[in-house]
């Protein structure tokens, strides 16, 4: 029990920067007195002892802002970072390593008896205010973005963003050095932040500098066959890119990044 402690608490020291020493954590960290609370509930629980587990998730929910049904199932090194408004239904399987956001919600959409709540794999990542609703699985080291409703199954190592959630799974082709490199120039990044969390805006650009790359080379390739056709014909060089050019967009996307 107690080296199940000891590893709730430094779960915190490596996923929250500001977490300073284990004073601090032990009396301020209050997805930690959430989650402890949990423990001894769950186990009252278990030896059916409901009553005295539901009260004890109640004073839990008024002191931490954090409501965790005595029923669902944690397990180790979980993380609920900030905390106030997660919301954790009674059948719900959560791995190790997962890491909650602020008004996470992991519910129920059916009133009927029996598993109504998601299963979470190790290493979950769910953003703040991101619903998960249904009894479905969200596999190993899944993402789930900020403020995303999820109610279908979500494959591991995938990351979901948007309502309804919509699967992102990442592509070979998106490391290609030269679509980079022009992203880079007109200084726009491709996921806003993080590379695990594109946009549908994102994404159209990406698109265009594909097709511009696909016309770049088709020319080139009608230069060269030109010139083996006739002597005239002079393959001039591009005019450089000026970045000048490019601030307006790079201010208007840090606007709506």
């Amino acid at each position: 029990m107690f080296k199940g402690i000891k590893e709730d608490i430094q779960s915190v020291f490596h996923r929250d920067p500001a977490a300073r020493n284990t004073f601090e954590v032990l009396t301020n960290y209050p997805g930690l007195h959430a989650l402890l609370m949990h423990r001894l509930a769950h186990w009252l629980w278990q030896r059916n002892l409901k009553w005295l587990g539901r009260t004890l998730s109640t004073i839990a929910r008024w002191l931490t802002g954090i409501e965790i049904h005595p029923g669902a199932t944690i397990g180790r090194r979980f993380f609920i970072d900030h905390g106030m408004g997660v919301v954790i239904g009674e059948t719900t399987v959560i791995g190790d390593d997962v890491t909650l956001y602020q008004g996470v919600t992991l519910g129920g959409t059916t009133w009927n008896k029996g598993k109504r709540h998601p299963t979470l794999g190790n290493g979950v990542v769910v953003g703040a205010g991101a619903k998960i609703l249904g009894p479905f699985e969200v596999g190993d080291n899944a993402k789930v973005g900020s403020n995303s409703v999820v109610t279908k199954a979500v494959p591991a190592d995938a990351t979901v963003v948007g309502i309804p959630g919509r699967v992102i799974v990442r592509r070979a082709e998106e490391s290609d050095p030269r679509r980079r490199e022009m992203e880079e120039r007109m200084g726009f990044d491709a996921y806003g932040v993080t590379e695990e969390m594109p946009d549908p805006i994102a994404r159209a650009m990406r698109s265009l500098l594909d097709h511009m790359h696909a016309v770049d080379d088709r020319l080139e390739i009608m230069c060269k066959a030109l010139q083996k056709v006739t002597t005239e014909y002079q393959n001039g060089t591009l005019p450089e890119l000026d970045e000048e050019d490019f601030d307006c967009v790079r201010d208007d996307h840090s606007k709506t990044g």
